[in-house]
């Protein structure tokens, strides 16, 4: 099949992108410049010019494909209702041009939306949370009312890997500024986690065999506790661990404070009964044991 990824020289997408190809697939990649338009052509990989803000160029991709994984998302967090709400009109967008085909539609979310106090979050959970990022469930949920053949993936807040400039990136950089490793509370917090490997061959799957409108999880780790990234962070950096109240630490953490303090294990059993999706790439503490990231 013929695929257009969007971000799909990302961090999640390229190797989404490596993932299909290796599968026999081709791929359109949407390219937002020149750069990243001559890096897909460096690679074999046609490119197809625009962004997630130009709705038109979107349509055009899908219409040239003959199935859609949409990875890209801007995570400037100091306006991120806004890009929540450019996410929502990407996946209408796309949606739009897909209705009424049999042609999958795959689009990314997080396990985050998901609480589910005292337990793992599964795939059947609704998304429950406020933050502005449902927005792509509820996208989802829309085009799929439209006769879309829509699937979700959800991924936890940690995608590492080589190259990661996400969540644990960030807070290495805070633990330097700081000069010192914090974690709030107890510290008994925990994030899920995925390989970025790992997650770009759930992709595939869920392109290859998903069903309409399941949401699938892309979880590694079910949950690793907050101190324990701390710990090995200030061991890392041979900075002193601290635990910091939620007062003190939303001075420490500043914006970062809140995903800081996400309690939101969750589980992909289901994902991999039904896909026959095995995690197979180092976990989070083991990636980070490795030392790529300092």
């Amino acid at each position: 099949m013929k695929i257009f990824v969007t971000g799909a020289t990302g961090f999640v997408g390229s190797a989404v992108v490596r993932e299909l190809m290796d599968a026999g697939h081709r791929v359109l990649g949407l390219a937002r410049n020149d750069a990243a338009a001559e890096k897909l052509k460096q690679q074999g990989i046609e490119a197809h010019r625009g962004d997630v803000t130009d709705l038109a160029s979107l349509a055009a991709g899908a219409r040239a494909a003959d199935g859609v994984i949409h990875t890209a998302f801007n995570h400037d967090f100091s306006k991120w209702a806004e890009h929540c709400e450019d996410d929502r009109r990407a996946i209408e967008a796309l949606g739009d041009t897909l209705a009424g085909s049999r042609r999958p539609l795959v689009v990314t979310s997080g396990t985050g939306l998901v609480a589910t106090p005292g337990r793992l979050a599964a795939e059947t959970d609704p998304p429950t949370s406020p933050v502005p990022r449902i927005a792509s469930e509820q996208a989802a949920d829309a085009v799929r009312s439209c006769g879309v053949n829509v699937s979700v993936v959800r991924l936890p807040p940690s995608v590492h890997g080589d190259g990661d400039h996400g969540f644990v990136p960030m807070l290495i950089g805070i633990a330097r500024e700081k000069q010192a490793s914090a974690y709030v509370n107890e510290g008994g917090n925990r994030w899920p986690a995925v390989h970025r490997l790992d997650a770009a061959r759930l992709y595939r799957l869920v392109l290859e065999k998903g069903a309409a409108g399941a949401r699938y999880h892309g979880v590694g780790d079910e949950g690793v506790a907050f101190r324990d990234i701390a710990a090995l962070i200030g061991r890392r950096l041979d900075l002193p661990v601290i635990s910091q109240t939620t007062e003190q630490a939303a001075a420490h953490f500043g914006w970062f404070s809140h995903f800081a303090a996400l309690d939101a294990p969750a589980s992909s059993a289901w994902t991999q009964k039904t896909l026959g999706w095995r995690p197979s790439q180092p976990g989070l503490i083991e990636d980070l044991e490795r030392g790529t990231y300092f």
